[in-house]
């Protein structure tokens, strides 16, 4: 039985290989951030950097077929603000925060799309 982890964990390489060959450099993978007493956490798949030194965080999302909105129809309110939190750990600490973005890596089938700029951090 193929378990919701080994499906995310196939989308996921499958995604960074796509990134990858497009020029952007893997900073990090599964950045998490842990819940406290008054934040829920957080996650992110992959933190790239593009060729022009934005920092790239994006969500990777699979699903067998596109019906019902499709994987990036999944990537809801709730989900950017998880991301965005964690985003903002991640740069914590650093005097001079590069350009960021926020894109997903959405997996229908056998189709990949990678949507740039999918959300931002307001």
């Amino acid at each position: 039985m193929v378990t919701t982890k080994a499906v995310g964990d196939v989308g996921e390489a499958r995604a960074l290989a796509h990134l990858l060959a497009h020029g952007l450099v893997l900073v990090q993978r599964n950045y998490r951030v842990a819940a406290g007493p008054r934040a829920r956490g957080g996650e992110i798949d992959l933190v790239m950097r593009d060729r022009d030194g934005t920092l790239v965080f994006v969500e990777v999302r699979s699903r067998k077929t596109a019906g019902f909105g499709g994987a990036a129809a999944t990537v809801g309110i709730t989900k950017q603000r998880s991301l965005v939190f964690a985003a903002r750990c991640f740069l914590r600490g650093q005097a001079t925060p590069p350009p960021c973005r926020f894109d997903v890596v959405a997996i229908n089938g056998d189709h990949v799309e990678w949507l740039r700029a999918a959300f931002d951090a307001e």
